[in-house]
């Protein structure tokens, strides 16, 4: 699937957002809880993050060209840093309203009727957030996937927000709400850092997870001998795609042909194995010296 078909998930999430957005509104209205009140602003965060998202993605699938030879697959590393950022931003947001209303207090009314819209909206989220982390795990789609876990976010801390109100409804305690209110923006402080920190080590070309490079090495195994070896293997992951280098060694009697069917069958069978990989091969003599004085990054 392209980031195209992808980009029908991110409508999927703007229209949750856009309707959560209002749900929760009318929920802070009714009751003046700012504990609800710091829950709809996460809401318009979501918003912010799925345009971001789709506007990612349509940029994601633009084909190579002259200024970008490796295609455009690390935009959707910007989406998910810049919902991160938002996320943070929010948190700053939801606090300064929470420490207002903690020395002010101020008491919640209808609380049945606020707590049964809000409810509904987090029921939204739920069910987009499980969609996204579907679509974001199947298609390796960083974009979708931090879209994912903000909606999960948000559902976990508007439950929190319902919990805090109900105790507040039975207690009297209207300190309760904007404490609740500061709890929800040390969680999402806590999302905010983690995507950020993902997007980061996206865009300086981390090697790709363990289980992909036992993969990998277990297919160079099969090939290595006497004859082959490798080495200067390096790989990186850039959004949905993943790239792999290796110089291949072998005797150098071999004709140029010999050589270049064995780097086509070592090509294909790591095509194989990880799923959109482009696949460089750099072919080398066993018996000159100078094939063993680039294993490091930069030539000896």
């Amino acid at each position: 699937m392209t980031q195209t078909s992808l980009a029908r998930f991110a409508w999927v999430s703007i229209a949750a957002a856009v309707a959560t957005i209002a749900m929760k509104t009318a929920a802070w209205l009714l009751t003046g809880s700012v504990g609800l009140l710091s829950d709809a602003a996460e809401s318009v965060v979501n918003l912010a993050a799925a345009l971001t998202a789709l506007w990612m993605l349509t940029l994601a699938v633009r084909p190579p060209d002259e200024e970008h030879p490796y295609g455009h697959a690390k935009a959707e590393y910007f989406a998910s840093g810049v919902e991160g950022g938002l996320i943070l931003v929010a948190a700053v947001a939801i606090a300064w309203t929470a420490v207002g209303r903690l020395l002010h207090p101020r008491p919640i009314a209808q609380v049945g009727l606020g707590l049964a819209v809000s409810t509904g909206a987090s029921l939204v989220n739920l069910a987009v957030a499980r969609v996204l982390f579907r679509a974001g795990r199947q298609y390796r789609s960083i974009a979708l996937e931090a879209d994912a876990r903000h909606l999960m976010t948000d559902v976990w801390t508007s439950a929190g927000v319902l919990v805090g109100i109900g105790v507040v409804a039975l207690t009297g305690w209207q300190w309760l709400d904007p404490v609740v209110a500061l709890g929800v923006a040390a969680n999402i402080v806590w999302t905010g850092v983690r995507l950020v920190h993902r997007s980061a080590q996206g865009l300086l070309d981390t090697a790709l997870p363990a289980a992909q490079q036992e993969a990998l090495q277990a297919v160079l195994a099969r090939f290595g001998g006497p004859e082959v070896r490798f080495h200067a293997v390096r790989t990186r992951q850039a959004g949905a795609r993943s790239f792999v280098s290796m110089h291949v060694l072998v005797p150098g009697d071999w004709t140029v042909g010999n050589g270049h069917r064995l780097a086509e069958e070592v090509e294909r069978e790591v095509r194989a194995v990880l799923p959109q990989v482009t696949v460089f091969t750099h072919l080398e003599s066993l018996d000159d010296p100078a094939s063993f004085l680039d294993e490091g990054l930069d030539r000896v």
